[in-house]
């Protein structure tokens, strides 16, 4: 008998727990993984705090192979995952000369110069392979640690959704 991949679902923001947004990022995304053969063995919120996100992480590595976490990944101070997990693999940040190039074209193609506050999105954690958003200014991220995928992807679904298909759902393909 083949034991199944499992994936736990990790969505982050205070306006989830309170009820302004609705999840419907994990539903979207469980769908896709099962259509892969991925097993979703389950879907945490948490809020916007770096020990809630650590301890999060550290629970799913020890259930599952695939954890996917979507949100807090934008360019205001309460958006925390990034340093969050720069700190979970004990990496430093680096500039993606990549991520950037697609930071300016979105700006230029709305007929916007890039804001300083902007340009940070384009820092990321060393370890990370980014994933270039085709939609959005927020780059994903895949992490592999201790024989586990972990991906960071923007909260916001249509970008979400973007990455899944453009990055995420062709690599785990390739790695399951």
């Amino acid at each position: 008998m083949i034991t199944p991949v499992l994936a736990e679902i990790i969505t982050i923001g205070d306006e989830l727990l309170i009820g302004q947004v609705v999840d419907t990022n994990s539903a979207w995304i469980g769908q896709r993984l099962n259509e892969i053969g991925i097993k979703v063995h389950q879907i945490t919120s948490v809020s916007d705090n770096a020990s809630h996100i650590t301890k999060a992480l550290n629970e799913a590595i020890s259930r599952a192979s695939v954890i996917l976490i979507t949100g807090g990944l934008g360019p205001t101070k309460d958006d925390i995952t990034k340093k969050t997990l720069c700190d979970f693999f004990q990496c430093g940040l680096r500039f993606d000369e990549v991520a950037y190039a697609n930071i300016e074209k979105l700006f230029y193609s709305r007929g916007k110069t890039v804001t300083p506050t902007n340009r940070t999105q384009a820092e990321l954690p060393e370890c990370c392979i980014t994933l270039i958003n085709p939609s959005g200014t927020a780059p994903g991220m895949w992490f592999e640690k201790s024989r586990r995928i972990i991906v960071s992807m923007p909260g916001v679904p249509y970008e979400m959704k973007d990455i899944m298909y453009s990055e995420v759902l062709p690599r785990l393909h390739q790695y399951y």
